[in-house]
């Protein structure tokens, strides 16, 4: 149920803006389903994130590592 005070839910898509509520059930679904699209992909770029500074730390901890071994000669 709105208050007086909130303003109106709107779509603004493709540089244009929608009265969210006017729409017909099957757009307002379409809505949810990319909002639920947007929400997956923001979850899974911080999980790409969080394995990219791990991977650099372990590229890290086996560069230390490997100074005291000694490479193979070209």
């Amino acid at each position: 149920m709105e208050t007086p005070n909130q303003a109106p839910p709107v779509l603004t898509f493709e540089g244009k803006r929608y009265d969210l509520n006017s729409l017909p059930d099957d757009m307002k679904e379409l809505v949810r389903g990319m909002q639920a699209a947007d929400a997956q992909l923001r979850m899974h770029e911080d999980t790409l994130k969080v394995l990219a500074v791990g991977r650099q730390s372990m590229a890290l901890q086996l560069n230390e590592r490997l100074k005291n071994v000694p490479a193979l000669e070209d």
